[in-house]
């Protein structure tokens, strides 16, 4: 592997990481992501968020595996939680309803109740 490579690598696998986890979140949270464009006409089906939800896990844990690969930390922008969930791999219903710390989870529940 080249010197440029070695320099470059790691900080792209790191934003790649990044963007795949915040489409993660996006999704668990049923918030608008790329493949809302991709699939437009599917909004209206409920099944649709799931099967972005599984898009957006497969994602991270495809970037996750390549970084593995290449010997590429990738935990630090992660949870001890989070890392666990990755490392298990299934798509749990407890990695949907557990993966936001508590305090994040907390601060949603709040601002729904103000919603109120």
């Amino acid at each position: 592997m080249s010197d440029f490579a070695k320099t470059d690598l790691p900080p792209f696998f790191m934003e790649q990481l990044r963007r795949a986890k915040v489409n993660f979140e996006r999704a668990l949270d049923c918030k608008h992501t790329d493949f809302d464009d991709l699939y437009p006409y599917m909004n209206e089906q409920p099944q649709f968020f799931w099967y972005k939800r599984y898009v957006a896990w497969s994602e991270l844990l495809t970037v996750v595996r390549l970084a593995q690969e290449l010997g590429i930390e990738w935990k630090a922008d992660f949870t001890e939680q989070q890392v666990q969930f990755i490392e298990g791999k299934v798509l749990q219903g407890k990695v949907l309803d557990y993966w936001n710390p508590e305090a994040e989870q907390e601060e949603k529940i709040g601002q729904l109740e103000e919603e109120k």
